[in-house]
């Protein structure tokens, strides 16, 4: 029988193409990337060639097929690789792996549910292209001849790769100016440059980033420490020091969105103890409070609150920088006499805590080790709620007063799954198993906090304190739109919903202050640090922040995203557009553009304090550079 005769360079052509068409699949797939229009279209299609060109064109620099061959399928298993990876974190972030997420390793070990919840059988198509190029290698014997390449072949290639990519980035730059100096958002890098160039980007700003650090100097600081001056919001002089020495008691509350509270599920109220603190006379709830975080997830909202600075775009701070100086809420709560800790029954180096707690001044940390874990009481990476806050307010009872305990809950974590014994309400009926698991388990926690606050007058520790809880970041991300869009209401979940859905709770209860209200000012969790030291009586008028004072009558309605989305008491940035906040109708970008400036210089004043370590310059005594700062 005749073999068939197999064009020149056939393996490096199938593989080009297998892994082309493969990752556009993959794009339209695995991943909720917004198209507006057919250029977005074409751009998101074209993207992945110019990289896949370059590393199999590598091929044709091997002198025999064998080795040529290898090389092929090398590739083609590491960017499936990649890919995958993406996938995978997608499915849980709703976000882009970056480098630095790779290096935290010592987080692995501790994923268990939600890594099972995340993987499945059918994930070997992800490596189908792999399988193909295997079976050609082996059953194709023609793809092995020996093929001479010539200079010009090989010449006219890269030309080929060099245009597409030039074409990639002219149409990417046209469709969304300055995408590789402004953006902070990954979406918009993969959809315009793709995953695999993303990645090489991805590696570029980290070689930067770390650079920064060795390069810089005081005189960086001068430039942000003016901006920080020029936008600083006075105190409420009725609030400032009106409970000095009270003990602080902070709960982060593991992914609780606003849109539960005061609402119900199929009846079945979802949150009855934080909806009674709502009209609590003690309690300031705060309605237009949103979460700020980025990759770092429940890191970045402790290192949000700590520091009035954002976490970075690219991964946890509390990884990529956790031996940086600061000068955190802790810090300066310990200065003023409080015995700082935090209490989180898990292993005290996920997320590096044990690391970072050092640098922010934290004297004591209770982590797993500091808890009884009976039997029936361990859930997700730790212990559940209710006996874990049970033993935590046990343990406040013996601290030296004032103190500041931040408790780090953990029930309310994806997968969002309970014994049987812990339901109190029905699973919702939707086609995302995620929903309708996330009502029990929030009914769950709200019930833990219920009990907290009778533990707490049970020690003795209630009434000289203040109880401040606060969302710490989205628990249902927008791959379950379809489902959030049936329990609200709506045909579907737009970027201007989703923008809102970023909403989570805040509760400041004040034992005995009976001027608790319903607070409406847009805010976000970079302005609890200047709120919580004020109302101690800890001024903060030399600290480098970026957040104002809740209370305070220059507190502006503008919160800012990590992606550099943004919400003002009149509008709502998001996907690229601007929506009236009333209305949710997209309307021209004009009104928006000065808080969109504005987003970025913010964002990219917290980057460089964080990239250059340049709180090792600055006396926050004395509010100005230190000597011999400048080089």
């Amino acid at each position: 029988m005749k073999l068939t005769k197999w064009p020149k360079h056939s393996f490096m052509i199938l593989a080009i193409v297998a892994t082309w068409i493969k990752t556009v699949i993959v794009y339209h797939t695995s991943f909720e990337l917004k198209l507006e229009n057919a250029m977005q279209q074409f751009i998101l299609f074209i993207n992945p060639l110019s990289f896949v060109l370059f590393i199999y064109g590598l091929s044709l620099f091997f002198k025999t097929p064998k080795i040529r061959n290898r090389y092929i399928i090398t590739i083609s298993v590491l960017l499936s690789i990649v890919l995958y990876g993406n996938v995978a974190f997608y499915r849980f972030y709703n976000d882009f792996i970056t480098l630095p997420v790779l290096f935290q390793t010592s987080n692995f070990s501790d994923l268990g549910t939600s890594a099972a919840a995340i993987i499945n059988p059918w994930d070997l198509l992800y490596f189908a292209d792999v399988f193909i190029l295997i079976i050609a290698n082996k059953y194709l014997p023609r793809m092995k001849e020996a093929v001479k390449v010539n200079v010009e072949f090989r010449r006219a290639f890269f030309v080929l790769a060099i245009a597409m990519t030039f074409l990639n980035l002219g149409l990417a730059e046209t469709e969304r100016p300055q995408l590789l100096t402004r953006s902070f958002d990954r979406e918009l890098l993969v959809k315009n440059i793709g995953t695999y160039n993303y990645h090489l980007y991805d590696i570029y700003i980290q070689s930067k980033s770390s650079a920064q650090r060795a390069l810089a100097d005081g005189s960086e600081l001068v430039e942000v420490n003016n901006y920080i001056r020029s936008n600083q919001a006075a105190s409420d002089e009725n609030k400032f020091g009106k409970y000095k020495d009270r003990n602080l008691i902070v709960v982060s509350l593991e992914s609780l969105q606003n849109f539960v509270i005061n609402n119900d599920m199929d009846g079945h109220e979802i949150t009855p103890f934080l909806n009674s603190l709502t009209k609590d006379s003690d309690t300031y709830y705060f309605n237009n409070f949103y979460h700020q975080t980025g990759l770092g997830k429940t890191s970045d909202s402790e290192f949000i609150l700590e520091n009035s600075l954002f976490g970075l775009g690219r991964g946890a701070v509390f990884f990529t920088h956790g031996g940086n100086t600061y000068n955190s809420m802790a810090e300066r709560l310990g200065e003023n006499g409080y015995f700082t800790n935090v209490m989180h029954p898990n292993n005290k180096s996920f997320w590096n805590r044990d690391m970072m707690y050092q640098s922010l001044k934290i004297n004591k940390f209770y982590d797993v080790d500091s808890y009884t874990v009976e039997e029936g009481q361990a859930v997700n990476w730790g212990m559940k709620d209710i006996p874990f806050m049970e033993q935590s307010a046990a343990l406040m009872k013996n601290m030296p007063q004032p103190f500041y305990s931040r408790l780090i809950t953990l029930t309310n974590h994806y997968p969002f799954t309970l014994d049987p014994e812990d339901v109190m309400i029905p699973e919702y009926t939707s086609n995302s198993g995620t929903l309708n698991r996330y009502f029990q388990t929030v009914r769950y926690m709200d019930e833990a906090l219920k009990d907290f606050f009778q533990d707490l007058k049970d020690q003795g520790v209630y009434d000289n304190s203040i109880i401040v809880m606060y969302g710490d970041h989205y628990g249902i991300s927008e791959n379950h739109n379809k489902a959030m869009a049936q329990y609200l209401g709506k045909d579907g979940i737009t970027p201007y919903d989703n923008a809102l859905l970023q909403e989570v709770p805040l509760f400041i209860h004040i034992p005995g202050d009976g001027e608790g209200k319903e607070m409406e000012e847009v805010s976000g969790q970079i302005d609890l640090r200047p709120t919580i030291l004020h109302l101690l009586g800890i001024e903060t008028s030399k600290d480098m922040q970026l957040g104002a004072d809740l209370f305070s009558p220059e507190h502006e309605d503008f919160v800012i995203f990590r992606d550099g989305r943004f919400i003002t008491d009149k509008y709502v940035y998001a996907g690229e557009a601007c929506y009236d906040k009333a209305t949710g109708e997209q309307i021209d970008v004009a009104p928006c553009q000065p808080y969109a400036d504005r987003a970025t210089t913010e964002l990219e004043n917290s980057d460089a304090i964080i990239n250059g370590d340049l709180l090792r310059f600055y006396d926050e005594k004395t509010g100005n550079l230190k000597q011999n700062a400048v080089k």
